[in-house]
């Protein structure tokens, strides 16, 4: 009887590996089929997208995609909302809203909503369930639900190299210079200059750089060394402890 229940045992264990390996090798082709690119687009017709630009599969929301501009060689993680207009089937005019510049990533689970000109400089990289959008609700008139207010809006853009940290929302108005770095959950509005640091809500300056004597307050830890210089043979990786 030992026997009979370890065979048994081995079988149903056999079994559920097997199923768990056929499941995950499903999903994979499922995803790669599902992703969309210039030369797959699917059902979907944005007024560009670049070469080597790629949407993971599964896509959030998305509709107004002819006013949807994506360079080259964007990254859009999974469950990333991309929408312009306030709702589907709009005739917003022949100019893109809203605009990716090449090299930009959007990270799982973002949004980027647009009923106002919002646009990305090339190489923002932007953390996961970051949220950009030129629209806010209005709350003027006391007697209306807030959700059925015109919303007020305003262009949004984001200077190219920068970097939104996870769950950053950028705000109707916003406008940030170069290589800006918002922190994690930084609520940002208003001008942002190049070459700083902000965090909070509201966002405020935390670092600036200043071309003469640098980073002010000073970094805490020195710059990284990329890995393609620790890599040459002339340089000694060290072991992990």
């Amino acid at each position: 009887m030992p026997k009979n229940e370890n065979l048994f045992s081995s079988w149903a264990a056999w079994r559920r590996r097997t199923a768990s390996r056929l499941l995950h090798l499903g999903w994979r082709r499922l995803q790669e089929a599902g992703a969309i690119t210039a030369e797959r687009p699917g059902l979907l017709r944005f007024g560009r997208i670049g070469p080597g630009t790629r949407l993971a599969f599964p896509q959030g929301t998305v509709f107004g995609e002819p006013w949807i501009h994506l360079g080259d060689h964007c990254v859009i993680g999974e469950q990333v909302t991309l929408t312009v207009g306030m709702c589907p089937g709009l005739d917003l005019g022949p100019d893109p809203v809203l605009r990716l510049g090449n090299g930009v990533v959007l990270g799982r689970g973002s949004h980027v909503v647009a009923s106002q000109p919002v646009v990305f400089g090339d190489d923002v990289f932007c953390g996961p369930y970051v949220y950009v959008t030129s629209d806010n609700h209005s709350y003027e008139d006391p007697d209306q639900p807030i959700g059925r207010q015109w919303p007020r809006s305003a262009p949004v853009e984001i200077g190219s190299g920068s970097w939104l940290g996870a769950g950053a929302v950028i705000l109707p108005g916003a406008s940030l210079g170069r290589n800006v770095v918002v922190a994690a959950g930084a609520v940002v509005r208003g001008e942002v200059p190049d070459h700083v640091v902000v965090a909070g809500a509201p966002a405020r300056i935390v670092r600036r750089w200043d071309p003469e004597s640098g980073w002010h307050p000073p970094l805490r830890t020195l710059s990284p060394v990329p890995v393609t210089e620790l890599s040459s043979p002339d340089v000694a990786i060290p072991p992990p402890r």
